[in-house]
């Protein structure tokens, strides 16, 4: 059956619908104008049936909340800042050396240098990065000669030269006494300290760098949501006013 046919069929359809009478009113003219109608309605549903439906958008995930058995690590910012941001970092990631070019400055004017934020470091050496405990061990002994964050930003800006010579040529530019600096980086206790926060990272689920958890500022053990890979300023500014915002 043609299309005209079906045009047709249909139009005597709507005319038998509304009564013998009613059809002998009918003019050719009007009946024209019923399939003209009727024409349009079925281009309409072609031109919908071609269009492609467009999928749902996805839901997003929900924000994984993690705990942390304490606040501990090397901090900066002030003591009573509302929020706290834990870092979990290698030092020989390209990653982690992505984030603090990039992403670490902008955060610290807008949030740390403003008193809003804290910002702690952990440590998260990788197995396959074989300078990343050295790097982390050498950032802590600086530490104890007041240069943890001047060494540990030279070395994560410098990840893919992380030799032993090297590491020692970025602590005598920072002026330190390397006989000092030199015996507490071979102290086992200082490799201790870099496991125990690694093995915290692992019950948190941090599985690589880097990883971030930003919570509420805590006396005791501590709990926010996880954060993955190097990521933009732009999602860190909405997390932390999500949460100052949940706070007041």
């Amino acid at each position: 059956m043609s299309m005209k046919r079906i045009l047709l069929t249909g139009a005597w359809v709507w005319i038998a619908a509304v009564g013998p009478a009613a059809a002998q009113t009918i003019t050719p003219q009007q009946a024209d104008e019923i399939l003209k109608e009727l024409r349009q309605i079925r281009q309409l549903l072609e031109r919908m049936s071609a269009q492609p439906q467009r999928a749902p958008e996805p839901t997003p995930p929900p924000d994984e909340r993690v705990t942390l058995p304490s606040l501990s690590g090397y901090v900066m910012g002030r003591p009573d800042a509302p929020l706290t941001l834990v870092e979990f970092t290698d030092l020989q990631c390209p990653f982690c050396r992505q984030f603090h070019a990039s992403t670490f400055e902008p955060l610290k004017r807008a949030w740390v240098d403003t008193g809003k934020l804290r910002f702690m470091s952990r440590d998260f050496p990788l197995d396959f990065h074989p300078h990343a405990e050295a790097a982390a061990v050498a950032s802590r002994c600086a530490g104890e000669q007041g240069k943890f964050w001047e060494l540990r930003r030279a070395l994560v800006l410098n990840a893919d030269k992380l030799s032993p010579e090297s590491i020692a040529t970025h602590a005598r530019d920072f002026g330190l006494d390397m006989p000092r600096f030199q015996s507490c980086a071979a102290d086992p206790a200082r490799r201790a300290e870099v496991q125990k926060e690694m093995q915290e990272g692992k019950v948190a689920g941090v599985q690589g760098t880097p990883t971030f958890v930003l919570g509420p500022t805590t006396n005791g053990s501590f709990e926010g949501v996880k954060i993955v890979g190097a990521v933009s300023i732009a999602v860190l500014d909405k997390k932390i006013r999500e949460l100052l915002e949940a706070k007041r």
